[in-house]
């Protein structure tokens, strides 16, 4: 019975630093999506160079990996609350962020994929009117399906916050640059690059303040 109980805490040890190591490599990848996303009048044909260039494919995947990494990271996280008194609220978190990224991921896609498509073929046959279809891919039914992922979001990062705070298993605090760096997607996106790049730092320090606090946990026995 010992060796099972200390196979299953192994187990369950391996599986919540995998989620650290999940929002460690997220915390990363959220900085330097920013930092490498081109800049520029996007209804020119500097635009146009931007939405064509391999910084922009490559800073938009790196986006959407984090977000995925994120998820991982939430289910470790929730394996290590799953025995406390905030197990509900931490199902919640990823429950919601699970849904807010599978709502968000197809206008990243359109983003990294479609505008890099036109940014190219405008560059082509030096054309405006093509860069204009940007508008086109950011708007409509995926644009609300962008802004309810966000908002999902939004949602389980305050969530994660509220439970690691009452979990009683982690620093009080430790989830709350999470918490706000998700609450604060929608209105970075008004921002210039500094202000882009100082909440990726936000989003970074609150994964890695997770990880490092998931790394370190020692689980319970069974």
């Amino acid at each position: 019975m010992s060796l099972f109980c200390h196979q299953m805490e192994a187990k369950e040890a391996a599986r919540v630093r995998l989620g650290a190591a999940a929002f460690a490599i997220a915390g990363a990848l959220f900085v330097l999506y920013p930092a490498i996303r081109p800049f520029s009048d996007e209804t020119s044909l500097q635009g146009a160079a931007a939405f064509g260039s391999t910084a922009w494919i490559l800073a938009h995947m790196l986006a959407m990996v984090g977000f995925t990494l994120v998820m991982l990271g939430l289910l470790g996280l929730y394996l290590a609350l799953q025995a406390t008194s905030v197990e509900s609220l931490a199902f919640w978190a990823l429950a919601v962020g699970i849904a807010g990224i599978g709502l968000l991921l197809p206008f990243y896609g359109a983003e990294a994929f479609g505008l890099h498509a036109i940014g190219q073929e405008a560059l082509r046959q030096h054309s405006l009117t093509l860069v204009g279809l940007a508008t086109v891919v950011r708007s409509g039914p995926e644009l609300i399906m962008f802004l309810v992922g966000l908002l999902l979001l939004a949602a389980s990062g305050i969530t994660t916050a509220v439970a690691i705070w009452r979990s009683g298993v982690f620093p009080k605090w430790s989830g709350v640059p999470f918490g706000l760096g998700f609450a604060l997607y929608i209105p970075q996106f008004f921002g210039s690059q500094p202000i882009r790049v100082a909440h990726g730092l936000l989003v970074t320090a609150g994964c890695l303040w997770l990880a490092a606090g998931m790394w370190r946990r020692r689980p319970a026995a069974p």
